[in-house]
């Protein structure tokens, strides 16, 4: 079995493809930038300098791994766009892969709760709770965006050792540690953030992860895919919102 995957849903943009070997998984391929240009610049010429590099017919690829969201708009859009026109052009079944739990398995084997942080901006943070069990991601929250308080509160509760990732880190390290140096440390427990090879997105790691996705029978048609922005965009709220002011003053006005 061979993946082609894909992660535009962040600051990085990451391209990979990975290989079930036998027992084995095998990442033949990673292509990641994390630099000041957009994913419409980097995200196809990085797929086409590895098929060149590694010289992969892309037909004989089984699936199109793509991280689903939530993260930026844009960037998603992006990924989803390309994962599409790959899978019908190939004529190849996509791979929907959470983002958050893709950005928790980089820290596959770790005994510790991990906590992804995803930037939301307005004070929020896209996040999970996940751990390992037997060689196995268990997703003990499921994705969703909170606050970097709410988060934090949630693994005061939890009362376990905790390493945290994501590009949301150097936004709320500060406040984190606030927050949990003495409630852990009076459980005796602490808490640690991954390195720097490991906590932003990789393509590896939802290569990696769609794998399993596929033994599962977890497949989409290019057709049927769809980013899972988890929440409204800017656009969306200030319609929302102006539609709210309208049905508002109508009311009124009829009251009047």
């Amino acid at each position: 079995m061979k993946i082609l995957a894909l992660d535009s849903s962040g600051l990085v943009a990451s391209v990979a493809v990975v290989e079930e070997d036998g027992p084995n998984d095998n990442l033949l391929a990673e292509y990641t930038v994390n630099y000041k240009k957009t994913h419409s610049q980097t995200l196809l010429p990085m797929l086409d300098e590895i098929v060149k590099m590694i010289e992969l017919d892309l037909s004989t690829i089984d699936a199109v791994a793509v991280a689903a969201g939530p993260g930026s708009f844009t960037g998603l859009r992006i990924g989803s766009a390309t994962a599409k026109g790959l899978g019908l052009a190939l004529d190849k079944p996509l791979i929907a892969v959470p983002t958050v739990d893709g950005l928790a398995y980089n820290l596959y084997g770790t005994d510790r709760v991990i906590c992804p942080l995803m930037d939301a901006r307005r004070s929020q943070v896209y996040t999970g709770i996940y751990e390992f069990r037997d060689n196995r991601l268990i997703v003990i929250e499921p994705q969703m965006a909170v606050s970097i308080q709410e988060i934090a509160e949630k693994l005061c509760h939890m009362k376990r050792d905790v390493i945290f990732l994501g590009d949301g880190v150097p936004v709320y390290r500060h406040r984190l540690t606030e927050v949990l140096m003495a409630e852990l440390r009076a459980e005796g427990k602490s808490f640690s953030f991954a390195p720097a090879h490991l906590n932003k997105q990789r393509a590896g790691a939802i290569g990696t992860l769609a794998i399993q996705y596929f033994k599962e029978g977890r497949l989409q048609t290019a057709a049927e895919h769809q980013p899972d922005y988890l929440r409204l965009s800017q656009a969306e709220r200030e319609r929302a919102k102006q539609e709210k002011a309208a049905k508002e003053q109508a009311v009124q006005e009829q009251n009047i």
